[in-house]
C-alpha cells in the first residue's frame, strides 16, 4: 500500500476545513440569530419564551435534531464498514454528502418569516436534522479514512495534524461571517438579517467546493490499507463498547466537547454583552487562537513524542479548564476589554492544539490494535460512536446554554452567560481526570 504524499495530506485536511466551515456556521451563528440579545440588530425569530420552565425552544430542536442522527451513525458506520463498492468504502458516501450538506447549512439560516413565528420552529427542525445527517454522511467515513490513510503512529500523528489544520482553518474562516455580513450590509443596503444570510450562503459553498477537493484526489483503492468488515452491526457494537480504554476515552472526550459546546457558542455574547465590544471582532479573535495554536503544532508533535500523548492530553486539559474559568469574571478584570479576551483567546489556543490533534490520533491507535486483535476492520463505527457521543455532548452544551440564558443574556443581566465558564471549567477538570485511567496503547514495532 502506498504512503499518502504530502499534497493528498493536504487535499485530506481540505475536507475537514470545509465540514468545519460548515459546521462551525452552525455552532457560532445559530443562537445568536434564532436568541439574539438585545443589541444584536437581529429580529425575533422564534418564541423565547421556556417551556417546562426551563427549556427553550431551540434548545428542544436542536436536541431533538442531534438526537436523530446519533441514531443515523451506527448505521451509517456499518454500511460504510462492511461496504464492497469497488471504488472504495468512504469516498462514495462522502461524495454523496456534500451537496445536501451545503443546502441544508444555509438553509438553516433563511427562516420562512423574518419575524417571530411559529413556522420558524418547524422550518428549523426539518432543515437543522437534515444538516446533520448530510454533514455526518461526510464525517463518518471521512474520518475512518484515518487509520487507513496513516499506516504507522508517527504516520497518523502527522494526519491528525493535517486534520487539524484543516479544522482551525474552518473556524478562522467562519468566524469572519459578521465581518462580511458588515460588508455586504453596507455595500448593498440589504439590511443585516439578509447580509448574514447571504455571507452564509457564500461560505457554505465555500465548505462545499473543499470538501469536493478531498474525495476527488483520495483513491482509497491506491492508498487504503482496508478489508471490508463482515461483522453484524450488534456484535461489532458489542465488541467496540467492551473496550475499556476506548470507553475512557469516549468519557473525557465527552466532558471535553460538552465544556467546548458551553464556551462556543457563547463567544458572541462574551464580546458583545460581557465586554460590550463589537461582534465583527470575533474574526480577529479566531485568527489569533489558529495562529497561536499553529505555533504549537510542532510543540504538541515533540511532546507526544518525549512524554506520550497522554500525558500532554491531560495537561492539556487541566490548563483548557482554568482559562475557561476567567469566563466568569469577564468584563470584570481591571483591563480593557479587548485584553481580556485576547489574553482568554491566547490561553486557550495553547491547549487547544494538542486537543486538536491527540484525540484523532489515539484513537486511531485504539482502532489498529482492535484490529489486530479482531480481523475486523471497524473504524467506521469507533468514529460513529465517538460522534454519537460528541453529538449527545454537543447537543446538551447547546441545550445547558440555552437554558442559562434564561438566568440573563442582556447587558446588566448577564449571569447566565458567566456560568458558562464554570461548567466549562469544571467539565475539562474531569476529563482530565477521567483521562488518567486511560492505558496508553503501545507503539506497534
Amino acid at each position: 500500500m502506498q504512503k499518502l504524499p504530502l499534497r493528498l495530506q493536504i487535499a485530506y485536511s481540505c475536507g475537514m476545513m470545509g465540514w468545519s466551515i460548515m459546521i462551525n456556521l452552525i455552532s457560532v451563528i445559530l443562537v445568536y440569530l434564532y436568541l439574539p440579545p438585545a443589541t444584536s440588530g437581529l429580529p425575533s425569530l422564534i418564541t423565547q419564551v421556556a417551556v417546562f420552565g426551563i427549556f427553550n425552544v431551540i434548545a428542544l430542536v436542536t436536541g431533538g435534531g442531534r438526537l436523530v442522527d446519533a441514531v443515523y451513525d451506527p448505521l451509517l458506520a456499518q454500511f460504510s464498514d462492511t461496504s464492497k463498492n469497488p471504488k472504495g468504502r468512504r469516498i462514495p458516501l462522502m461524495k454523496l454528502a456534500i451537496l445536501p450538506s451545503f443546502i441544508f447549512c444555509f438553509l438553516v439560516f433563511y427562516p420562512l418569516k423574518n419575524s417571530e413565528s411559529t413556522l420558524n420552529i418547524y422550518w428549523l427542525i426539518f432543515t437543522l436534522t437534515f444538516f446533520y445527517i448530510s454533514s455526518t454522511t461526510f464525517i463518518i467515513p471521512y474520518n475512518a479514512l484515518l487509520p487507513e490513510l496513516a499506516h504507522d503512529s508517527e504516520s497518523k500523528v502527522k494526519l491528525a495534524t493535517w486534520q487539524s489544520v484543516g479544522y482551525v482553518f474552518g473556524i478562522a474562516i467562519a468566524s469572519n461571517v459578521f465581518n462580511i455580513t458588515e460588508m455586504l450590509e453596507k455595500a448593498t443596503g440589504l439590511g443585516k438579517l439578509h447580509s448574514l444570510q447571504l455571507t452564509v450562503a457564500m461560505f457554505a459553498a465555500l465548505g462545499a467546493v473543499l470538501m469536493y477537493i478531498t474525495v476527488s484526489g483520495i483513491n482509497e483503492k491506491i492508498y487504503c490499507k482496508a478489508v471490508a468488515s463482515s461483522i453484524p452491526l450488534k456484535k461489532a457494537l458489542g465488541q467496540t463498547l467492551r473496550n475499556r480504554n476506548f470507553l475512557l476515552f469516549i468519557v473525557a472526550d465527552f466532558s471535553f466537547f460538552l465544556s467546548v459546546t458551553l464556551i462556543t457558542a457563547g463567544l458572541m455574547y462574551f464580546v458583545t454583552v460581557l465586554l460590550g465590544l463589537d461582534e465583527s471582532i470575533s474574526n480577529k479573535l479566531m485568527i489569533t487562537m489558529v495562529l497561536v495554536s499553529f505555533l504549537f503544532y510542532p510543540v504538541t508533535n515533540w511532546a507526544s513524542r518525549k512524554i506520550g500523548k497522554k500525558k500532554v492530553v491531560i495537561l492539556s486539559l487541566i490548563l483548557l479548564g482554568i482559562t475557561f474559568s476567567g469566563v466568569f469574571l469577564l468584563g470584570k478584570f481591571p483591563f480593557p476589554p479587548k485584553v481580556q479576551i485576547f489574553t482568554l483567546i491566547i490561553f486557550a489556543a495553547i491547549p487547544v492544539a494538542s486537543l486538536n490533534i491527540l484525540p484523532n490520533a489515539i484513537l486511531a491507535e485504539i482502532i489498529e490494535k482492535d484490529s489486530r486483535e479482531t480481523n475486523e476492520n471497524k473504524e467506521a463505527i469507533y468514529f460513529a460512536v465517538r460522534y454519537f457521543f460528541v453529538k449527545i455532548a454537543q447537543t446538551i452544551g447547546i441545550a445547558l446554554f440555552s437554558m442559562f440564558l434564561l438566568y440573563g443574556k442582556d447587558v446588566g443581566n448577564d449571569f447566565g452567560i458567566r456560568l458558562n465558564g464554570v461548567l466549562g471549567c469544571s467539565l475539562c477538570i474531569l476529563a482530565a481526570l477521567v483521562f488518567t485511567r486511560f492505558k496508553e496503547p503501545e507503539k506497534k514495532i
